[in-house]
């Protein structure tokens, strides 16, 4: 199993999986443009769930967290391949052909793109570099193929201007809201602070007035305090939440779990003890 495996660096990625994972935390930086080549995949937002089918093209946009379930289909691996729109490229096109956006973009988040040869076309101009991954592709050429893909998708949907040349800063939202939505993707500190419109400083600062504690001992405690009521009530076994709920691993969860609550987590506590 690979995956995913880089075929221009930082650019354009090829993922293979012989079996169904789940991740729940996917932060996409950079706009992503996804062709499902074979497979099933899943991407679930606080907004938005979309599921893709083999030969469907989905354009992610950037700043996002979300969750990713890939799954492998009967007679099918699981197969994508990506193109990374890094914001650095994209200033460059915009430069190159007087692209400019005259608001910030207010759409979905997430596109899926309706059935179109070009772009299909072009998937299929990169599976050579997906054949042959150990020969060198220089920096210059994932230019060019991200100025072909961004030229393509204009042309297939001409009002996707705003959502690739949007290069404003994410504003200032509600972060007690934004937090008590999404604080089990397990990303650091620093990326809450930046999807929520906010320097470090400045979030912390914010973070410690809506909550009285400091980002990371509230995301713990949050994450356990879930954790608990799953295990509680709705019968949940340890190691079908812990990633759901931000923990990297089973131990970690459990030596959080046990510290906080005197008891491992298959002992199941019960809501009278503390």
């Amino acid at each position: 199993m690979t995956n995913p495996t880089e075929i221009i660096p930082g650019v354009l990625f090829y993922s293979f999986l012989s079996g169904m994972r789940k991740e729940k935390v996917g932060f996409f930086e950079h706009s992503t443009l996804v062709l499902q080549v074979a497979g099933q995949l899943t991407l679930e937002t606080t907004s938005q769930r979309i599921t893709m089918q083999k030969g469907e093209m989905l354009l992610i946009r950037k700043n996002q967290l979300a969750e990713l379930i890939k799954t492998p289909l009967a007679q099918e691996n699981y197969q994508t391949i990506v193109i990374s729109l890094k914001e650095d490229m994209l200033r460059k096109i915009a430069l190159e052909e007087q692209i400019e956006t005259v608001q910030k973009y207010t759409g979905q988040p997430n596109v899926l793109i309706p059935q179109n040869d070009f772009l299909y076309g072009f998937f299929q101009s990169i599976i050579p570099y997906v054949r042959h991954p150990a020969e060198k592709i220089t920096t210059t050429l994932g230019l060019l193929k991200v100025k072909e893909a961004v030229q393509l998708l204009l042309h297939a949907m001409p009002g996707l201007t705003e959502f690739l040349f949007d290069f404003s800063e994410p504003h200032k939202i509600d972060l007690e809201k934004f937090m008590l939505r999404n604080y089990h993707f397990n990303v650091p500190v620093e990326k809450f602070a930046q999807l929520t419109g906010r320097s470090l400083a400045g979030f912390k600062r914010d973070f410690q007035k809506s909550f009285g504690m400091a980002p990371r001992h509230w995301l713990q405690e949050k994450r356990l305090a879930e954790a608990r009521h799953l295990i509680e009530h709705k019968n949940k076994k340890p190691s079908h939440i812990y990633l759901d709920l931000g923990f990297e691993s089973l131990s970690h969860f459990s030596h959080a779990f046990k510290r906080k609550f005197g008891k491992a987590p298959t002992e199941r506590v019960v809501t009278s003890q503390s």
